[in-house]
């Protein structure tokens, strides 16, 4: 019934075809839980758990909106982490040995918007930038775990760094 649901979902801002979908879906509702054709539409979503066709359309369309809206549109431009337009985290490990005194400094953030979930990390060794990540999250995650994410990504991203001495 969700066949092509982008397409036609405005047609059903239009009563009469809303009360054609749902009486098919009330049908296949009433056979599925065995029940009376007496039995309100209400207690036959209960009885076979399923959701409202208009509901479902709504949402089919507006996902694929918006994995077509991915495609086309570059969700965070380059900047700089010192640009970056909101606050983010940072933290700075100084590690010294014999003959030098290193810093490595990771800026790292998570966020969650209409376009997605996301996290970045920027490394700097003695205030040059060395590494930059970016990592994809799933649109469920919320926005403390792309935080979270961030922070293991950076950590693990330090564990391979190999300083040498004329850093």
């Amino acid at each position: 019934m969700l066949y092509d649901a982008p397409v036609w979902i405005d047609a059903m801002e239009k009563r009469c075809n809303r009360i054609i979908y749902s009486r098919v879906q009330r049908l296949n509702n009433i056979k599925t839980a065995n029940a009376y054709r007496t039995t309100s539409n209400e207690a036959l979503f209960i009885l076979t758990g399923t959701t409202p066709i208009e509901i479902k359309a709504e949402e089919t369309a507006k996902l694929y909106r918006i994995i077509w809206d991915r495609k086309n549109h570059q969700l965070d431009p380059e900047a700089e982490p010192k640009d970056w337009t909101h606050q983010t985290g940072s933290f700075s490990i100084s590690e010294q040995n014999e003959e030098k005194e290193h810093t490595i400094q990771i800026f790292r953030d998570g966020s969650k918007n209409e376009h997605g979930v996301g996290s970045g990390i920027a490394i700097y060794i003695q205030n040059k930038l060395t590494h930059q990540m970016k990592n994809k999250l799933h649109d469920s995650c919320s926005n403390n775990q792309a935080e979270q994410i961030a922070i293991v990504k950076g950590l693990q991203a330090i564990e391979t760094i190999k300083i040498s001495n004329n850093t």
